[in-house]
């Protein structure tokens, strides 16, 4: 019975390790996420200044062009849009305390919008 549960418990302990490993390569390997980082990084103070005028503008000018069959937006624009409207949402939480749950549930939204899904909606606007 010991040998049972120790051989069980070595191969929990491996399959454990096993999926840490597999998930961290692929945060490292996904150039996005360092694209999306350093977009972050470069656009979080002038986001946090923005006003809600200033928000607007540029959140209805992405989907302008978000919406536009005529014109693909670059991985760079497309991240640059995602990210700084993920970054006002930092802004509304402080802005707004009640609203930091539904704040962090947007950031993280428009965190994990990927380049891949916009180009997927960008052919089938062309059908």
């Amino acid at each position: 019975m010991r040998k049972i549960i120790l051989v069980f418990s070595i191969a929990l302990f491996f399959m454990v390790s096993l999926g840490f490993i597999r998930a961290q390569e692929k945060a490292v390997n996904n150039s996005d996420v360092i694209l999306k980082e350093a977009i972050y990084n470069a656009n979080k103070v002038k986001v946090l200044n923005f006003s809600l005028k200033e928000f607007d503008v540029l959140f209805f000018e992405f989907f302008d062009k978000k919406n536009n069959p005529n014109l693909v937006l670059t991985k760079e624009e497309f991240y640059k849009y995602t990210i700084q409207i993920a970054i006002f949402s930092d802004r509304l939480a402080a802005l707004y305390p009640d609203q930091k749950e539904i704040a962090a549930e947007n950031k993280k939204k428009w965190f994990a919008e990927t380049y891949e899904d916009y180009l997927l909606s960008k052919a089938s606007q062309k059908k």
